[in-house]
């Protein structure tokens, strides 16, 4: 494995803004990105942004036109947001664009090595307002560097799992419309008039969260799962940061958790009983439709959105305002019956979100253990199910037995114990 600077084998473009007081410099044709652009981005691959440029606004600054298949890294508030070029675009100041040498190097294994590698980027970034990071900087930065061959093939383990993720996304969203659709045309488009109003409190059972003494706070796994606010919260389910061992308020499996501070209204659910910070509230459904719950929630977003800028210092909703908001109660031989079409939708999507967490913590433990040499892979294009070397079988099921019975987190149960084997068989030999 060779080590090489960046410079070495990528051209590093900046990027630059058009002026905004010439007009006819924006909403052209060319795809302009910013770091606002990948702060919610969840695939690698970005192929638009929020606005585009005209080639008189390209014409009038620095920036520069980027490959399909560059790697866009932002520089500046914050270092380390990362993409792919789906397309042909170009990019704001507030990035660092790598133009790739493709005989020398994959983008897409470049893609996960960055990931990996991200704090040592932050770390290069100066300035006293605030941190940036050089052109110079990235470009003598040094990685390890393995042969096409074998970039590729870590790039396809780590690329079959995140395809399976996103396509995963994906389908969660087409249910989530599918819901929404169903439930605006039982509860918005054909409320009856008559149905009777009552406040939040009277349909949900409401635990306010409470932040336990700080010291606490652990990551070893001692004590139980703590959850502060909506930092901690995925794409459905919060991700594991952070342990308490002086728990003050819960929230059960199947919680809805909702963010009550900066910004009020987020939601993820509670796939595990965790304890809640003050941050969050967990609700579950007094009258049995977690379904109807969720989009009363969900389209609650006007008054949240008010919340979010009435505070002082942060937006935040007091336990009073969100006991007593107001909402429609339906009969319940028509919550029975709308909750018949819909739980099958939202517990397919719980299922999908499940199996898509799952497969996120395995490319995860994958990550360093493949870009460091640790798990081995063929020099050859085989197929991702092929490329994890793996030894005899015998012995590698005693050993694994072993290796099991001192996983923590096998024993509170995060990972279930197929993936505990899969990433068992990734292992090197030595790790086992």
């Amino acid at each position: 494995m060779n080590k090489v600077r960046l410079g070495d084998i990528a051209e590093i473009k900046n990027g630059s803004t058009p002026s905004t007081k010439g007009k006819d410099n924006y909403d052209g044709d060319i795809i302009w990105i910013t770091p606002k652009d990948l702060s919610d981005q969840k695939q690698r691959f970005i192929f638009r942004g929020e606005r585009t440029i005209t080639k008189k606004g390209y014409d009038s600054c620095s920036t520069s036109l980027l490959p399909a298949g560059s790697i866009l890294l932002s520089s500046r508030a914050p270092i380390g947001l990362l993409a792919i070029a789906g397309v042909e675009c170009c990019t704001n100041q507030g990035f660092k664009n790598l133009i790739l040498n493709k005989e020398k190097i994959d983008n897409k294994w470049i893609y996960y090595y960055l990931k990996l590698k991200i704090n040592e980027i932050e770390a290069l970034g100066g300035g006293t307002t605030f941190k940036e990071l050089s052109k110079v900087s990235l470009e003598n930065y040094k990685i390890n560097l393995p042969s096409l061959c074998i970039q590729k093939t870590i790039a396809q383990v780590l690329s079959s799992i995140d395809d399976k993720i996103e396509l995963n996304n994906k389908i969660n969203k087409e249910l989530e419309n599918l819901a929404k659709t169903i439930y605006e045309y039982w509860f918005v488009q054909n409320a009856d008039k008559r149905w009777e109003r009552g406040k939040l409190s009277e349909i949900a059972n409401i635990t306010m969260g409470q932040s336990p003494d700080g010291s606490s706070y652990n990551e070893q796994g001692e004590g139980i799962i703590f959850f502060q606010g909506c930092t901690d919260f995925g794409a459905r389910f919060p991700v594991i940061r952070q342990y308490t061992t002086k728990p003050a308020r819960f929230a059960e499996v199947g919680d809805i958790l909702l963010s009550v501070r900066a910004p009020v209204g987020a939601i993820n659910f509670a796939n595990k009983k965790c304890c809640i910070g003050r941050g969050l509230a967990a609700l579950n459904s007094k009258i049995g439709s977690i379904t109807h719950l969720y989009f009363i929630l969900k389209n609650l977003e006007m008054v949240f959105n008010r919340s979010n800028t009435g505070g002082t210092t942060f937006g935040a909703i007091t336990k009073d305002d969100l006991f007593s908001l107001s909402i429609t109660k339906p009969p319940k031989d028509i919550l029975v019956k709308y909750e018949k079409i819909a739980k099958p939708i939202f517990e397919k999507q719980l299922e999908i979100e499940e199996e898509s967490f799952t497969l996120a913590l395995l490319r995860d433990f994958l990550l360093p253990l493949l870009m460091n040499g640790q798990v081995t892979v063929k020099d050859n294009e085989s197929n991702a199910d092929k490329v994890i070397s793996l030894n005899n079988q015998e012995k590698n099921d005693q050993k694994f037995d072993l290796w099991l019975k001192n996983q923590k987190h096998a024993a509170r149960g995060e990972t279930d114990f197929q993936t505990l084997r899969v990433i068992f068989d990734a292992m090197d030999e030595d790790d086992k």
